[in-house]
């Protein structure tokens, strides 16, 4: 093929432009090098920083400070890196320049930041457990054998009426054997009430009469005038107090597999394998070191790649305790300012700490096997976001975002903030109070595509300051919490109590929640508690558009604070239904409500939700939504079509009466598979009989018998078949239903 004919000046030119533009393309390199990459190894060594002769992470932090000019990328070779300390990286530490500072793993390796210390050196003991010395200056408050975490040696519940708790300790000592254990004095008691979780030492054991570490006991308790909203009732001498949880870290209570016990005085561990763990092989690990990062100051910076393990979180092994106030933060110090609003609340230590950091990206991090929190971001970082990242098993929650401020300076405020397509499972183990994600005041917060499994509290939680005056006006606005997928939160075994899948606080012009997959919050639930979307206290502003929440134990949306204004729900997809919002201006239009399948639509937003995505629940057809219903006799307004309505929030009520009923008459004898029961929103119904016949007199049923309350719900499967389904009280009370939903059986 012969190329086109050319003049003489378009050759000059040609020869000119070909002469030029290897000049130009060479100065373009040299003027835009590519990144200076320093290397770094568990046990490397001086300050070379190369592949050959790689260096530590602080060395390599020491070595980024010369290079000027230019993208540093600290990459981090496979292994576990022990941090006696926290790496801390700060303004000198940061891209300069309009370049970026990478620490990240390098290719094919998983480099972990571990805060833990192996203990060594088990005996064997002729109970079947085994012991081994703890160093000075570790005190192990979690212990992980082989990867998988062991469960501090803890007791029985103690009832209010034994362990009577008031503002100078408990009772109960006596009648509990707590006076005659060897080390009461090392001992917790874990109290839940609501929304709270308190963990305070035994300091002392007087015949019946227990004392506990102070200021951890007068900070749990009330009259502080520091423990929140004047209304609050939820301290351990409150009424709402109905006993200890359970108390643990005892030698006397060490009775399962799995189980451990500190012992401060001889300064050892005491443990009883699971099934098939070998303590003369196991790596047994305890956190040690507090924060493995810390980005105080920080700019333009990432980190990837990286894994955070066996941080340790020290707080609640002192004397301060475990005062939990909401969300995983505590109430600390002896005295303080009168602090309605939260302002003066602590934050739980983190693995990862990023203060006043701007532009600072967390991707594609791990964080497993935490005593404390996963990342927090706060004191105005701003611009900073956490990607892509894996949070299991930790002892507290897993992103934190902002501070308590609710009119902080400009600097200090959190802005453009970014938690986006992250993993967040079994998180707040042990701190059950704590939730998966927790904001504070931010402005423009994106909460996009996480998904969020298995946590003992609520989900995702953006806002603060209940209803107090000097947070009534405050920086929260234009937050977006989009296309998360949260399921099988609020679990009821923990018995952590008013809080939602997603919950706020405070006024929030500008916030939408959208796009979210909410099923089973508060399922199975053992009160009139638990939400899907809980816009609390002074929630106002928001908008819930286009979420799919099912399964829930209470209401798909609550907004039941009067003093909340201009909330509105509008396009979302639920299985129930609710009362309406209640704040001022606030509205519910154009929602599908009370459904028994999901629509289409609603279904390709569930699939679309999460980090990665997944399938909805399939809801099960009701048959007795077509029924008739009736019941033995009528408490006032509360008719037995209620139980039928599709609306957990409605109840049916019978008077207290010998053999109370409730019935459903599907109009055909019909193949059963399942009925599920669910309580009235006081719990009223206890003790009953499930009867499934197809005559009206039942003299052919089949009888299902539930000992105990009804829950919300309580799930009866069966295989009958059966026109009219009963339920009767096997006492002398009354039958109260919200919800009674009868579904065929699976073909």
């Amino acid at each position: 093929m012969k190329r086109p004919h050319m003049t003489a000046g378009v050759l000059a030119v040609a020869a000119v432009a070909a002469f030029i533009a290897p000049q130009s393309a060479a100065q373009a390199v040299q003027a835009t090098p590519g990144p200076k990459i320093l290397h770094a190894s568990p046990n490397g060594s001086g300050a070379s920083c190369t592949v050959s002769r790689p260096c530590s992470p602080q060395a390599a932090r020491d070595a980024a400070r010369s290079v000027s000019g230019r993208d540093i990328r600290v990459e981090l070779a496979d292994g576990t890196y022990e941090m006696s300390e926290p790496l801390k990286l700060g303004a000198a530490d940061s891209g300069r320049d309009g370049h970026t500072v990478t620490w990240t793993a390098a290719r094919g390796a998983e480099p972990v930041f571990s805060g833990g210390r192996a203990l060594k050196g088990w005996s064997e003991a002729a109970d079947g457990t085994w012991t081994a010395d703890v160093p000075e200056g570790v005190t192990p408050r979690q212990l992980f054998v082989d990867g998988e975490r062991a469960v501090r040696a803890r007791g029985e519940a103690c009832a209010a009426t034994t362990c009577d708790a008031t503002k100078t300790g408990m009772t109960g000592a006596t009648a509990t054997g707590i006076d005659k254990w060897r080390r009461p004095t090392d001992a917790e008691a874990v109290i839940k009430i609501r929304w709270r979780d308190y963990h305070c030492r035994i300091a002392s054991v007087d015949g019946d009469r227990m004392t506990f570490a102070q200021p951890c006991w007068t900070n749990s308790a009330s009259s502080t005038n520091r423990t929140g909203p004047a209304w609050d009732s939820t301290t351990v001498d409150s009424s709402r107090y109905s006993g200890v949880a359970f108390l643990e870290n005892a030698r006397e209570l060490l009775d399962k597999q799995g189980e451990f016990v500190w012992d401060a005085d001889d300064r050892t561990v005491t443990y009883l394998p699971r099934k098939g763990e070998d303590m003369r092989r196991a790596g047994v690990f305890t956190p040690v070191t507090e924060r493995l990062m810390v980005l105080d100051g920080a700019h333009d910076l990432r980190v990837q790649g990286i894994g955070f393990a066996y941080a340790a979180y020290g707080q609640p092994s002192t004397d301060e305790g475990y005062a939990g106030t909401q969300a995983g933060l505590t109430l600390t110090g002896a005295t303080g300012p009168v602090d309605h609003a939260g302002r003066h609340y602590t934050k739980p230590s983190a693995a990862l700490t990023v203060r006043g950091g701007r532009h600072v990206s967390v991707s594609g991090a791990e964080f497993t096997h935490l005593g404390g929190a996963g990342v927090i971001l706060e004191a105005g970082t701003k611009d900073t976001s956490v990607t892509r990242s894996r949070f299991t098993d930790l002892s507290s929650g897993a992103v934190y975002v902002g501070d308590t401020e609710p009119k902080p300076e400009a600097e200090l405020g959190g802005e453009r903030n970014t938690v986006a397509y992250n993993t967040i499972r079994r998180t707040g183990v042990e701190y059950t109070d704590a939730v998966g994600i927790w904001a504070g005041y931010e402005a423009e917060l994106t909460v996009d595509h996480n998904t969020l499994d298995d946590l003992p509290y609520s989900g995702i939680s953006v806002g603060w300051g209940w209803n107090q005056p000097e947070a009534q006006k405050s920086v929260l606005r234009d937050n977006r919490i989009t296309h998360n997928r949260i399921t099988n939160v609020m679990r009821v075994e923990h018995a952590q109590h008013d809080g939602g899948a997603i919950y706020t606080q405070g006024a929030q012009p500008g916030t939408v929640v959208s796009g979210n997959y909410i099923n089973r919050s508060a399922y199975g639930n053992t009160e009139r508690d638990g939400n899907g979307i809980y816009l609390d206290e002074q929630s106002s502003y928001i908008r819930v558009e286009g979420n799919v929440i099912t399964r829930v134990g209470y209401k798909w949306v609550s907004n039941w604070a009067d003093y909340g204004i201009q909330n509105h729900a509008t396009g979302n997809w639920t299985d129930t239904d609710a009362p309406a919002l209640t704040g001022t201006g606030s509205t519910m239009e154009g929602n599908h409500t009370k459904l028994d399948r999901l629509p289409s639509r609603a279904l390709a937003v569930a699939a679309r939700a999460g980090a990665h995505g997944g399938p909805a629940e399939r809801l099960r057809p009701d048959l007795a939504r077509a029924g008739t219903a009736s019941q033995s006799s009528t408490d006032g307004a509360a008719e037995a079509a209620y139980a039928t309505d599709g609306d957990t929030s409605t109840d049916t009520r019978t008077l207290s009466e010998p053999g109370a009923w409730w019935q459903v008459d599907l109009g055909d004898a019909r193949r059963v598979g399942q009925v599920e029961v669910w309580n009235n929103t006081s719990m009223a119904t206890a003790d009953f009989d499930v009867q499934l016949a197809r005559s009206a007199d039942f003299s052919d049923a089949t009888t299902l018998h539930v000992t105990g309350r009804a829950l919300r719900p309580t799930l009866l499967d069966t295989d009958t078949e059966a026109r009219y389904i009963r339920i009767k009280r096997t006492g002398t009370a009354r039958v109260a239903l919200a919800h009674v939903l009868v579904h065929p059986a699976r073909t």
